[in-house]
């Protein structure tokens, strides 16, 4: 009788052990600490119930008719050496690769983590980005607009729930993917092949938001039973491999897909590393792992962010050791961190400061999200929160907010660029660009058109436009003058007009549409005034700024 107690014994943990796992999903590797904690406990809780079982005064007794487990004192006996040195040294050691992993031993593991930054020019190495295509909405609006999507299908909105939305490229598109999830268990249960779907709102157009029905999302993040996200990895190709921070993103054909970050760690149970993807066919659950060197072209994302920050971080913090009681060449991020794409690639782009300074910044980083690569503007310049201060203080008679910025090439300025939205209703009011180098240097505009018109002449104004390309002085320099003639061609999908001044008939001058709606209506003989990049020797001019005086004053006198 009592074997037949330790068998149920033993599979009473097995199965406790099996339910852990299954509902907590950790990996089971002992090379994690997750995994490690997990096989201490199981270890231990065994040999307690064997010791019990075999040398306590557990017993079977018969009370009444009736067997029960007993304790008796009498013959109870003290746990066998073997069993206490087995404990004592499976968590001596848990504890000691805990110790050891600390920056204590390993300092200039945790300061060189991250790869050696490039420094580089901000200018050289920024796309320009036109008006037209510059992220305006962030991910709180984006939820905003995607539940308008939803709110317009009746039958979905007691079925579905919005997920988290990703910021991605797709097919040279950029915009936010909010996955549609199951409301909860009983909309789970009648419909088992997935949920109906997700939603694309364009991150450069309010009015653009599109709802897809052709795919079904059956594997979901905290979903059921086998339709869980992380529990289909670990029962799949994840039972033995750290995972963490997965996205849903798209490929090129609009196909969903999770995309599910894998790594180890470096030292001991710290210094997570990400080493590759389990990518995670959102419709089928079927799996592919990658290495980092072959992740598909597509994916935007395979660095976790936490794991970037923390890496920044750690090379600031441990510059001069771990004893640096005097913060000596101490950096650290700036508070809050922005995803930005430059040539097609996805970008952690934040401001870096030395420790106890709050508004200014010493440079800015910007890591590759794919390949770790970072790259170090050595700057001086205002960080996001000063920006954005700044920018709330122009439009202080409103009382709006600013949404947290991204950074722009502008006129070969690097330039913090934000949206203002009303507190109340949180509708984006206004848009702000604003001077990393200099946070006084603002422009605000009911467009992103206006704002940057704005912008650009407060950096003339300031005398911020002069820039060295290409081995060519340029210059900004303001001009008003007579129209003598001026045309337009299109020019890529483009706009653009060339225009002669009575006052400078060396020069052609050319500009865009988008600079401002007062171009199609200027006649010759109409007064303007114009702001252009300079070149010396060069006959067409470049016109970042234009103004029909003409048109305004008649207005004004209307």
């Amino acid at each position: 009788m009592k074997k037949k107690i330790k068998i149920w014994v033993y599979a009473g943990i097995a199965i406790l052990a099996f339910l852990y796992f299954f509902v907590a999903s950790p990996t089971i590797n002992p090379i994690y600490p997750e995994g490690a904690f997990f096989w201490c406990v199981l270890v231990s809780v065994y040999i307690v119930a064997n010791q019990l079982l075999n040398v306590g005064g557990l017993q079977l007794k018969n009370k009444g008719g009736l067997f029960v487990l007993d304790y008796d004192k009498e013959n109870q006996h003290l746990f066998r050496k073997w069993a206490v040195v087995v404990l004592i040294v499976i968590w001596a050691v848990y504890g000691l690769v805990m110790l050891i992993s600390s920056p204590l031993f390993f300092y200039k593991a945790y300061r060189d983590q991250l790869p050696e930054p490039t420094v580089t020019e901000f200018s050289s190495d920024m796309q320009t980005i036109d008006v037209n295509q510059i992220p305006i909405v962030d991910q709180d609006l984006a939820v905003k607009l995607a539940d308008k999507k939803l709110g317009e299908k009746s039958s979905l909105g007691s079925q579905v729930q919005l997920g988290e939305p990703t910021i991605q490229n797709v097919d040279g598109k950029l915009v936010w993917v909010v996955p549609l999830h199951h409301s909860g268990f009983f909309k789970w249960i009648t419909n088992l092949e997935g949920s109906a779907g997700y939603i694309v709102v364009s991150a450069t157009d309010t009015q653009d938001v599109t709802y897809v029905d052709d795919y079904k999302i059956k594997i979901q993040p905290d979903c059921y039973l086998m339709d869980d996200l992380i529990r289909h990895i670990r029962f799949g190709k994840g039972a033995f491999t750290g995972v963490t921070d997965y996205s849903f993103e798209l490929d090129n054909s609009g196909k969903p897909y999770w995309v599910v970050t894998t790594y180890y760690n470096k030292r001991g149970f710290a210094l997570p590393e990400a080493d590759g993807i389990i990518l995670v066919d959102a419709q089928t659950g079927s799996m592919e792992s990658y290495d980092l060197d072959e992740v598909p072209d597509w994916v935007d994302r395979v660095q976790p962010e936490d794991f970037v920050i923390d890496q920044i971080n750690n090379r600031g913090k441990y510059v001069h050791g771990i004893f640096n009681f005097a913060n000596t060449d101490k950096t650290q991020t700036s508070e809050g961190h922005a995803i930005i794409y430059n040539n097609g690639r996805c970008y952690l782009f934040t401001g870096v400061t030395s420790v106890g300074k709050d508004e200014s910044a010493i440079g800015f980083m910007m890591v590759d999200m794919v390949t770790k690569q970072p790259t170090f503007y050595q700057m001086s310049g205002a960080t996001e929160n000063a920006a954005m201060k700044s920018a709330q203080g122009k439009v202080q008679n409103y009382g709006y907010t600013a949404t947290f910025p991204i950074v722009l090439n502008i006129e070969n300025q690097p330039t913090y660029f934000m949206t203002l939205k009303d507190r109340d209703s949180e509708l984006v009011k206004m848009y702000s660009f604003v001077s990393v180098k200099n946070y006084d240097i603002v422009g605000v505009g009911e467009t992103p058109e206006e704002a940057q018109n704005n912008y650009i002449e407060a950096l003339s104004d300031d005398g911020s436009l002069t820039v060295e390309n290409e081995g060519e002085e340029i210059q900004s320099k303001s001009l008003t003058g007579t129209v003598e003639r001026i045309n337009w061609t299109v020019q890529e999908g483009e706009t653009q007009y060339s225009l002669l001044l009575t006052e400078d008939s060396g020069s052609i001058f050319t500009a865009s549409l988008s600079l401002s709606p007062q171009l199609p209506l200027t006649q010759p003989g109409d007064q303007v005034t114009i702001t252009y990049e300079f070149i010396e020797g060069k006959a067409v001019q470049n016109v970042t700024a234009f103004e029909n005086n003409t048109i305004a004053g008649s207005a004004a006198q209307e």
